[in-house]
């Protein structure tokens, strides 16, 4: 399967996708697009995109209202007492992922006592890993019951978090992690840096179950050709 992370899983639905939207927040976090027009930028030396957009977003009431099955939303808890609260507000059978991992705001994404989101009705309970992410949290992940990676959110750099072909570097050594130690255990989304059908290829070999692309969309003329691609090779 192919997924569209945010921001562009926010607009984009495509045949044969999954549109990610989100990252949302238990209460709404204004000034989005100002923010983007002030941080996105693309830096050469670096090889990607770069925002420090700081999880801006209209909050949780707002993804479920809006909510269509078969999207996904993203979910960023900034203290632990949400977590009750957002398992309360979001209906059982929402497919959620869990962005535990966004290095553009001034509080640390909780990761802990998350089990409560799991549960029999979603399709999809995801986390979101960081390409740093420290392999003792994922087996924290793990023995939580989650058994859903997506391999790797941004890259935290001094501008903010970098998207681009140089995180695939570290996705990947990310999913030949979860290859070795958790092998045919849990199923797993690659993405960073996709941007041919040879990416792809790269992140199945490692061991991921799916692709997800989006700073791809910057290029719409690349993602046309790879998308056309994709459909014809799947």
């Amino acid at each position: 399967m192919l997924f569209i992370s945010p921001p562009f899983g926010n607009y984009i639905n495509l045949p044969n996708t999954i549109s990610i939207r989100g990252s949302f927040t238990l209460k709404e976090r204004p000034g989005k697009w100002p923010q983007i027009l002030k941080t996105l930028r693309y830096i050469p030396y670096l090889n990607g995109w770069v925002n420090k957009i700081g999880l801006r977003n209209p909050g949780i009431d707002y993804a479920i209202r809006t909510y269509k099955k078969g999207e996904i939303i993203s979910i960023a808890i900034l203290e632990k007492e949400e977590i009750p609260l957002l398992v309360e507000k979001i209906p059982d059978d929402m497919d959620i992922e869990l962005n535990v991992s966004c290095p553009n705001t001034d509080k640390h994404m909780v990761n802990k006592g998350l089990k409560p989101f799991i549960n029999s009705k979603r399709r999809w309970c995801i986390i979101k890993l960081s390409p740093v992410e420290e392999f003792e949290n994922v087996r924290m992940f793990y023995d939580q019951g989650f058994r859903q990676f997506h391999c790797c959110n941004t890259l935290p750099v001094k501008q903010g978090g970098l998207s681009g072909p140089s995180v695939k570097g570290y996705s990947l050594f990310m999913i030949q992690h979860f290859h070795k130690y958790y092998r045919n255990k849990c199923e797993i989304i690659g993405g960073g840096g996709v941007r041919t059908l040879k990416d792809v290829k790269d992140y199945k070999e490692a061991g991921a179950d799916h692709v997800s692309v989006s700073s791809l969309f910057f290029n719409p003329f690349m993602f046309g050709k790879f998308y056309s691609e994709w459909n014809y090779f799947e």
